[in-house]
């Protein structure tokens, strides 16, 4: 019973159905029809003119995103706790040619306006230092909490007073928008957001994210960073059947909020033993070696996480028997 990653679920049947009905003879790369209609079907789903790039990676979707908010001398602001931090292998870095990034705290790994305004306040206008071009936010978080639209806005806010741009990981954007219950627009463009990473793949998708460009003309270049990086996938029409099968009838969301839903059940089970509140697919649970270990004993996977701390995530289609089973296990310790 597996509740390590969302990153191993199966592929959504609708999403396979996709796939085989784009295997027909079309254009190549992202000249064919599929690929051609995501700038339409995002810009319908977000209420503005965007454009749409798919990449086979989230980690090609941060880095790419950056590279276009951030020149090779300037910096990005995320969290020290961030994904393109921590689990990217450097990869910012290496998209943008060289830019820094400058890590913020903040409670289970979101940032505030005020800890951001606090850390530009100390970088002086001055040739000797590295100059911040945009900041970065992950909904949700890697602790599985979601920004609220004002939350957005107010980081926003201290953006664009300082000139730079903002772009939101949404690696598990289904989860954070479910949760919130506002619409995609209202936490993303409304609230200031430049650049989107859409993710997919955890959410039922097979090699596809996208990225949303809220300012279009960002997309330009950054199509030549696509090539240049290795993401203009031959075919990349199977790429587009797949998000395109997502949006349709709003899959996407109905998948954030079962995965969300699983994880509820499992944090009412687990009570004072939550590290962090749950409000998305992630559950973050205070135990000791011998009651993983146990867990463990009674079939369940799932990542260590420090010590004494263990992570739990739910998936899109994770068995409501499995659920109900660690639940149970939990209770019991």
């Amino acid at each position: 019973m597996r509740f390590f990653s969302d990153n191993a679920a199966s592929v959504c049947p609708e999403v396979m159905d996709a796939i085989a009905a784009a295997n027909r003879v079309d254009t190549a790369y992202d000249g064919d029809a599929l690929s051609k209609s995501l700038d339409g079907a995002f810009s319908d789903l977000f209420g503005t003119d965007v454009a749409a790039l798919w990449v086979a990676s989230g980690t090609a979707a941060n880095a790419l995103a950056l590279a276009a908010l951030c020149p090779p001398h300037g910096a990005v602001v995320c969290h020290r706790d961030a994904h393109i931090q921590n689990d990217e292998c450097g990869a910012p870095e290496f998209y943008t040619h060289g830019a820094k990034l400058f890590l913020g705290e903040g409670q289970g790994a979101k940032l505030t306006a005020a800890g951001v305004a606090d850390l530009l306040a100390g970088i002086r206008d001055d040739v000797h230092q590295t100059q911040p071009a945009a900041i970065s936010i992950t909904n949700a978080t890697e602790y599985g909490l979601a920004y609220t639209p004002d939350e957005v806005a107010a980081i926003a806010e201290v953006a664009r007073a300082r000139k730079l741009g903002l772009h939101m990981d949404g690696a598990r954007f289904a989860n954070a928008v479910a949760h919130v219950g506002c619409s995609p627009a209202d936490v993303t463009w409304r609230a200031g957001v430049d650049a989107l990473s859409f993710g997919f793949i955890k959410n039922g998708g097979m090699f596809a994210e996208m990225l949303v460009f809220f300012r279009p003309d960002l997309a330009a270049a950054t199509k030549y960073r696509r090539k240049r990086a290795g993401h203009l996938l031959s075919k990349g029409r199977f790429a587009a059947a797949q998000v395109l099968a997502m949006l349709e009838g709003d899959l996407w969301l109905r998948n954030g909020r079962a995965a969300n839903d699983g994880a509820a059940r499992i944090a009412l089970a687990a009570g004072t033993r939550l590290i962090h509140p749950v409000q998305a697919n992630e559950v973050f649970l205070a135990v000791a070696p011998a009651e993983a270990a146990s867990l463990r004993a009674q079939g369940f996977d799932f990542y260590d996480w420090g010590p004494g701390e263990a992570r739990l995530v739910v998936s899109w289609n994770q068995p409501a028997e499995e659920i109900a089973a660690l639940a149970t296990a939990i209770a019991a310790l």
